[in-house]
């Protein structure tokens, strides 16, 4: 009979640490609003986070687009809980902590995941791929292959606009 609550404890700090584990597009994209704001900025006020942060909101694309969706920082956005997040940034909180804390009022939050990253943009490693596979990386940097209908005009224009979108993950 030991055993159990000592499983039963184990579980739940287990959930715990896993919870913010995998608000990975919470994480990454708080981090990086935050290391630009320690930059720019010598104090950190939450107007001065909120502000910043609608305007990160406005050139983010993907998951990240989602993401502020969610937190209410664009124009469509249903609700707005900014402030959620800019107070906590502002009193320079942890983003984990911060993203923990918004998954607890909202779970798609922490349920969104970047697509796996495409390593291998060789010609090779291309050929291999599915044609669905092709046109969701040209999808993911926003690219569309107007009038292809074989596979080796979308690896080349895959190929082609490579180097344009390689550093795509700044704010």
């Amino acid at each position: 009979m030991a055993v159990l609550p000592f499983v039963s404890l184990l579980f739940i700090t287990g959930f715990t640490f896993s919870a913010a584990g995998n608000c990975e597009v919470c994480v990454d994209f708080l981090s990086r609003l935050y290391g630009s704001l320690t930059l720019a900025h010598r104090e950190l006020t939450p107007p001065l986070v909120e502000e910043e942060l609608i305007q990160a909101c406005t050139v983010a694309q993907g998951k990240e687009a989602r993401l502020c969706y969610y937190l209410g920082a664009t124009i469509d956005a249903a609700t707005r809980v900014t402030a959620s997040v800019s107070r906590p940034l502002a009193s320079h909180v942890p983003v984990e902590k911060i993203c923990q804390r918004l998954s607890s009022t909202d779970m798609q939050i922490c349920e969104l995941r970047y697509d796996p990253q495409v390593k291998d943009l060789s010609s090779d490693g291309l050929k291999i791929m599915k044609v669905l596979e092709l046109r969701n990386i040209l999808a993911s940097w926003g690219e569309e292959c107007r009038g292809c209908l074989e596979k080796h005009e979308f690896v080349s224009l895959i190929q082609e606009k490579a180097l344009l979108h390689a550093h795509s993950t700044e704010l």
